[in-house]
């Protein structure tokens, strides 16, 4: 997922569709830290095979074992015994890193990727679940990472599946990137909070009744937009409609707005809908 970045496109994940049992497997992965330094190089495997980065863009295998050594997580999605060798097949991962802001502690989530048969599955936000689970055990109750406002399957799981919301918006916030998935354009990134305690979030889990708010404010996101990234030729349209809508976000996060819920019409086209967060937390 980039749930940090999550992948499909950097977490592209949706509900069970029906389609699990053609993926052989799937009903026995199990969700578990990732211990061993043959894990942290399967992630950092993964991670190269999802994204395509250059090898300077990686994430290399030392962070992945620090960040399991210093209060942060790394948790992967595993088939039990479905390697040639016997041992379990890593399909997904989760990494996340420790932060401090304010003098508040979080967990920053840097990257989800899921392996590209096993999406649309709903494996990457089990993964979201048990990093929650996980990060509750030891006090923390708030997870960030970013995500890419222009892939509307990610944004809809973030905001209405996760309960995340999102109050600011940081403009090409790693420069020029490798990766195929940006397509070419700056790479902006929306900022998702999930208070992981908030009613909000319990209330996306399944765990309180959903809260109404008043939409003051939307942004719109075509359902092309992929396509007009994936070519030169209509890249253009892609960047148009990014800088508008970096334009739209910014105005309402200085009007005191939040990314509160998500919209996707019957041709797949996407809406941030923006209102006033009343739980009040900011770190």
């Amino acid at each position: 997922m980039a749930t940090g970045e999550a992948a499909g496109k950097p977490g592209e994940a949706e509900e069970m569709t029906g389609v699990a049992e053609k993926k052989p497997g799937v009903a026995a992965v199990t969700i578990r830290k990732c211990e061993t330094l043959a894990e942290m190089h399967a992630c950092f495997a993964l991670q190269k095979e999802v994204w395509k980065f250059a090898d300077a863009e990686l994430v290399p295998v030392r962070i992945f074992v620090v960040a399991g050594k210093i209060g942060g997580q790394v948790i992967g999605a595993f088939i039990p015994g479905n390697r040639a060798d016997g041992n379990d097949e890593l399909i997904g991962f989760a990494l996340a890193i420790p932060g401090v802001r304010n003098g508040h502690s979080y967990l920053h989530s840097q990257m989800l990727a899921v392996r590209e048969q096993y999406r649309n599955l709903g494996l990457g936000r089990r993964i979201k679940l048990a990093q929650r689970e996980e990060a509750l055990a030891r006090g923390f109750h708030l997870m960030e990472w970013t995500f890419d406002p222009l892939e509307i399957k990610n944004a809809y799981l973030n905001i209405e599946k996760l309960g995340a919301i999102a109050r600011r918006y940081n403009a090409d916030q790693y420069g020029s990137t490798s990766s195929p998935l940006q397509g070419g354009l700056p790479s902006d990134r929306l900022v998702a909070e999930w208070w992981m305690k908030s009613k909000r979030v319990e209330a996306a889990l399944g765990e309180a009744p959903r809260a109404t708010f008043e939409c003051l404010a939307s942004v719109d996101v075509p359902a092309a937009i992929s396509e007009w990234k994936a070519t030169a030729t209509s890249r253009p349209r892609a960047l148009a409609v990014q800088q508008r809508n970096r334009d739209d976000f910014q105005r309402a996060f200085d009007e005191g707005l939040s990314v509160l819920g998500y919209e996707r019409d019957g041709q797949g086209n996407g809406r941030f809908l923006l209102g006033g967060w009343d739980e009040g937390w900011r770190y």
